[in-house]
């Protein structure tokens, strides 16, 4: 009996022991690469000493004597908080997450190496003047110096791989990606032509917008000169659970000095994407003596603000919704080695690549490229139709020059100077200036061709192959117009006398349409009135919608549905976190959609539709002002069914639905309960690392929708749980820059086990902001750590 309490009595203390070892390891594994950010380091290659200042929420304010050693030191503070994000968006960029992830990238691996970004990025990398040049390679300097000096982010461990030297293409090719993120038809084009396999062509059009739709365009009085197998075709998928989309959707505004109280400019600002953990932006404040000081949103991995605000200008950027991407059904020959163009078999450009994945396995696979751009599809059978695109990101363009003059642009001359190439990354970029000059420009390549892109092109001719794109100088802007204010939120760009075709796929003008509302109410803006436009909920969708639900609901006689009839009846259209009304709105419009389509498509096809939500938007707008269709009508019924008959029907399943989930009591209905928000990590979705590393935040209940002002926007594949939204907010005072104010949902730091890692998510939700100083003595106010960089 002793004897064997003796070997319990070891196993326990072994138990123990292990267990302490364990925890010392994990804890050792968190936190080892934990920055010191009061330190003073020397760095090879600096001139003179450079100081980099950290507010509470260690945001760098880098300080240098010259622009070389300002970029290096922008390369190691970047590092010093961002680098396995970094890392993996180099990896996205160029197909190799399977070495770290594994077999399931592969498909991904292979999209990106299709669209051949780093093989643009190197052409840039020749054409880019000396002085880009050598800040792009001051900054890997200062990346690698980091990589080999200091310990490695907790990723790098858990995944066991180190990073490789970080090279200035690398940061091209991130701003590249950015052009793939916010591509324009990816999906949307592909789904319609295969809903024409089932579907008939007066249905199709029915997801096509009406032109009374859009009926807000961002150039209200614009200026200007006019003389399958389907792996690749889903892998884009993937890049999102990842924390790799850029762009989504955005709001920009700004007011001229006439109607604003300080008699100069504001600027706001909100670029919309996935809400991932680390956030997508790198909040960062440089000044190099006497030749720069610029501050705003830097994309991690490479070293310029994005969108910001110099001592002279500010700027910020809305997608332009481009159709910079067509389909091109393509006819091959038996062996899939040539294609038919024009009367001519012309040989496919055939590429092999490797790809060695996480497992050890050592992959093979071919690439095959037409003219215009890549398959999209690889062969299995003569009888599949080969599709290839035409992407604008494979054109020349330099948005790395853009964003490089962009911080030194003093003026609405040189401003437009510099947006002149931000082609591939297509933009409407608002501006403001300390002298009083307000204005927007539509910064993109436009594509001309034969008719609009939104069906897939017959191959075998070039008769629908791009002729050149629409000169800069004949896209739209606005410089100080008489009404005092420019304002975009991806809607339809130019007004129907626009001589060019722009794009389809347009925002429905929801938040556009609230925005000007809210710039008109106001007759002299301020910083508090920007702030109340950043965190407004009430829906323009819903004051539309509502009333034509509520007409068809006229005839409901079930008394058990009264109660939340009545909350739709006295609904102000705020979509509030405690709203109930809101909860019937979200679900009852989504169900009409579902019971609109569902009848009419194979389950696939109709889980893909409901997926693409610019097609149910579409189809609604329509639909809610015809009210007839061949959507409407149930195949599976005898009888012909009207709309108030699907309104009817969808709104018993509503509250059939809330009565399930929430009880019957109608003010328990609280949109928050349904609607919530989660900021998960890539690495998140295991959970024993989850819970050992304290990756993710939330989930946190979250008012409004994809269509106010403040987004918190969420897929009908995945109802409610939000996945997009603001991925900053800014208000620039052109008066007095040291009054600005910023936030973001994350924070400085992308280690999870800093203090700076998802610091600012609080004050987010609460729709509240922090201080962004730009003088230096403003700045020194606020000033909690200082690190010295010497030669």
């Amino acid at each position: 009996m002793k004897r064997i309490k003796r070997v319990l009595l070891a196993f326990i203390v072994l138990l123990i022991a292990a267990l302490i070892a364990g925890f010392i390891v994990l804890h050792q594994i968190r936190t080892s690469s934990l920055p010191n950010y009061s330190e003073d380091v020397i760095l090879n290659g600096l001139t003179d000493e450079v100081t980099i200042l950290r507010d509470s929420f260690a945001i760098p304010h880098i300080y240098a004597q010259n622009e070389g050693d300002l970029y290096r030191a922008t390369g190691f503070a970047m590092a010093q908080d961002r680098l396995w994000q970094m890392d993996l968006l180099r990896r996205v960029t160029q197909g190799r997450l399977s070495e770290i992830l594994g077999n399931d990238q592969v498909e991904t691996d292979l999209l990106m190496r299709a669209i051949r970004i780093q093989e643009k990025s190197e052409r840039i990398l020749e054409q880019t003047p000396k002085e880009i040049l050598f800040a792009l390679e001051a900054f890997a300097s200062g990346v690698n110096y980091f990589i080999e000096n200091y310990p490695l982010p907790p990723e790098f461990k858990i995944l066991g791989y180190e990073p490789e030297p970080w090279q200035p293409v690398h940061s091209v090719n991130l701003i590249g990606y950015m052009s793939w993120d916010l591509t324009s038809g990816w999906g949307t084009e592909m789904l319609l032509y295969k809903l024409a396999r089932e579907v008939s062509t007066e249905q199709i059009e029915e997801l096509i917008p009406a032109p009374e739709i859009h009926s807000t365009p961002v150039y209200t009085s614009f200026q200007g000169s006019y003389n399958l197998e389907e792996t690749l075709l889903s892998a884009n998928s993937k890049l999102e659970h990842l924390g790799a989309q850029v762009f989504f959707g955005s709001n920009n505004w700004a007011v001229s000095g006439e109607k604003s109280i300080s008699g100069k400019p504001l600027l706001a600002n909100d670029m919309h994407l996935g809400l991932f953990a680390p956030g997508i932006w790198y909040q960062m404040h440089q000044v190099a003596e006497g030749t720069l000081n610029v501050t705003g949103l830097v994309l991690p991995g490479q070293p310029f603000v994005i969108a910001g605000h110099n001592d002279s200008i500010a700027w910020g950027m809305t997608n332009v919704m481009v159709d910079d991407l067509d389909f091109y059904a393509e006819t091959l020959n038996e062996d899939s080695t040539k294609y038919l163009l024009d009367g001519q078999w012309i040989d496919l450009i055939i590429k092999e690549e490797s790809i060695t994945t996480k497992e050890g396995d050592a992959l093979t696979h071919s690439l095959k490229f037409t003219h215009r751009g890549p398959l999209v599809n690889r062969f299995r059978s003569e009888k599949e139709t080969a599709l290839s695109i035409r992407w604008l990101g494979n054109d020349m363009s330099n948005e790395i020059r853009t964003v490089y003059l962009l911080n030194r642009a003093s003026d609405w001359s040189e401003f437009r100077d510099a947006v002149k190439t931000f082609k591939s990354v297509s933009q409407n970029i608002v501006y403001a200036d300390v002298v009083g000059n307000i204005g927007l420009q539509a910064a993109a390549g436009v594509p001309l061709r034969e008719g609009q892109g939104i069906r897939i092109y017959p191959g075998d001719t070039s008769l629908y192959d791009w002729k050149g794109f629409v000169p800069f100088e004949e896209l739209p802007f606005e410089f100080n117009p008489a009404r005092g204010y420019v304002s975009s939120a991806n809607n339809k760009t130019a007004p129907v006398d626009y001589p060019y075709y722009v794009g389809t796929w347009y925002s429905l003008p929801d938040r556009i349409d609230r925005i000007r509302e809210m710039l008109e109410e106001t007759e002299m803006h301020s910083l508090e009135s920007f702030e109340r436009m950043h965190k407004d909920f009430k829906s323009k969708k819903a004051e539309r919608f509502v009333p034509e639900f509520l007409a068809a609901l006229e005839a409901l006689d079930d008394q058990s549905q009264r109660a939340a009839l009545k909350k739709l009846q006295d609904w102000d259209y705020v979509m509030t976190s405690e709203s109930s009304a809101t909860s019937i709105f979200e679900i009852l419009y989504r169900k009409v959609a579902e019971n609109l389509v569902r009848d009419e498509l194979s389950e696939e096809l109709y889980r893909s539709f409901m997926g693409e939500r610019i097609l149910v938007e579409n189809l609604m707008a329509n639909l809610i002002n015809s009210k007839s269709s061949d959507w409407i009508d149930n195949k599976g019924t005898p009888e012909a069914e009207t709309w108030n008959d699907i309104v009817i029907r969808s709104f018993t399943e509503t509250v059939e639905e809330l009565n399930n989930t929430f009880g019957p009591d109608v003010d328990d209905w609280h949109w928050d309960k349904l609607h919530t928000f989660t900021l998960g990590h890539p690495l998140g979705v295991v959970v024993f690392l989850e819970k050992a590393f304290n990756l993710n935040k939330g989930p946190y209940g979250v008012p409004g929708s994809y269509h106010t002002v403040t987004p918190y926007s969420y897929s009908y594949n995945n109802l409610y749980k939000v996945n997009h939204g603001a991925s900053h907010r800014h208000i620039y005072d052109l008066a007095n820059w040291n009054n600005s104010k910023t936030v973001i949902p994350t924070g400085t730091s992308g280690i999870p086990a800093s203090d700076y890692y998802l610091d600012q998510t609080e004050l987010y939700l609460e729709n509240l902001y922090h201080a962004d100083p730009f003088t230096k003595d403003e700045v020194e106010k606020l000033i909690k750590y200082k690190m010295k960089l010497l030669p």
